[in-house]
Protein backbone atom coordinates (compact mmCIF):
# COMPACT_ATOMS: atom_id res chain seq x y z
CA UNK A 1 0.00 0.00 0.00
CA UNK A 2 1.37 3.48 -0.84
CA UNK A 3 0.29 6.28 0.81
CA UNK A 4 1.14 10.57 0.42
CA UNK A 5 1.53 13.11 3.49
CA UNK A 6 1.82 16.48 3.62
CA UNK A 7 4.80 17.76 5.37
CA UNK A 8 6.54 20.18 6.96
CA UNK A 9 10.58 20.90 6.76
CA UNK A 10 12.55 23.68 6.92
CA UNK A 11 14.95 23.16 3.81
CA UNK A 12 16.25 20.27 1.62
CA UNK A 13 18.85 18.77 3.41
CA UNK A 14 16.27 18.34 6.16
CA UNK A 15 13.93 16.84 3.65
CA UNK A 16 16.64 14.26 3.12
CA UNK A 17 17.35 13.66 6.76
CA UNK A 18 13.73 12.87 6.97
CA UNK A 19 13.68 10.37 3.80
CA UNK A 20 16.43 9.01 5.22
CA UNK A 21 14.95 8.22 8.61
CA UNK A 22 11.99 7.07 7.06
CA UNK A 23 13.76 4.63 5.02
CA UNK A 24 15.42 2.74 7.95
CA UNK A 25 12.10 2.01 9.92
CA UNK A 26 10.71 -0.78 10.55
CA UNK A 27 7.70 -1.68 8.01
CA UNK A 28 8.73 0.85 5.31
CA UNK A 29 8.86 -0.56 2.03
CA UNK A 30 10.19 2.74 0.65
CA UNK A 31 9.77 6.53 1.27
CA UNK A 32 9.97 9.11 -1.41
CA UNK A 33 10.19 13.43 0.16
CA UNK A 34 9.45 16.21 -2.16
CA UNK A 35 11.27 19.24 -0.29
CA UNK A 36 9.07 21.47 -3.63
CA UNK A 37 5.47 20.04 -2.58
CA UNK A 38 6.64 19.26 0.84
CA UNK A 39 5.27 15.61 0.28
CA UNK A 40 6.29 12.24 1.89
CA UNK A 41 5.11 9.50 -0.03
CA UNK A 42 5.42 5.90 1.53
CA UNK A 43 5.23 2.49 0.30
CA UNK A 44 4.42 0.23 3.37
CA UNK A 45 5.25 -3.43 3.99
CA UNK A 46 2.49 -6.20 3.26
CA UNK A 47 0.43 -6.32 6.37
CA UNK A 48 1.68 -3.31 8.19
CA UNK A 49 -1.00 -0.28 9.38
CA UNK A 50 0.32 2.60 8.03
CA UNK A 51 -0.78 5.18 11.48
CA UNK A 52 0.91 3.10 13.37
CA UNK A 53 4.17 2.47 11.17
CA UNK A 54 4.12 6.50 10.40
CA UNK A 55 4.13 6.81 13.94
CA UNK A 56 7.26 5.35 13.85
CA UNK A 57 8.71 6.88 11.19
CA UNK A 58 7.90 10.79 12.74
CA UNK A 59 9.67 9.77 15.68
CA UNK A 60 12.89 8.76 13.95
CA UNK A 61 12.50 11.86 11.28
CA UNK A 62 12.91 13.98 15.03
CA UNK A 63 15.27 12.54 16.23
CA UNK A 64 17.43 13.92 13.46
CA UNK A 65 15.30 16.93 12.51
CA UNK A 66 13.34 17.98 15.56
CA UNK A 67 11.27 20.50 13.81
CA UNK A 68 9.81 18.43 10.84
CA UNK A 69 6.11 17.37 11.10
CA UNK A 70 4.22 14.70 9.06
CA UNK A 71 0.65 15.31 8.88
CA UNK A 72 -1.50 11.70 9.22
Amino acid sequence: MKKTYKIDVACANCANKMEEAANHTAGVKSAVVNFMTLKMTVEFDEGQEPKAVMKDVLRNCKKGEDDCEIFF
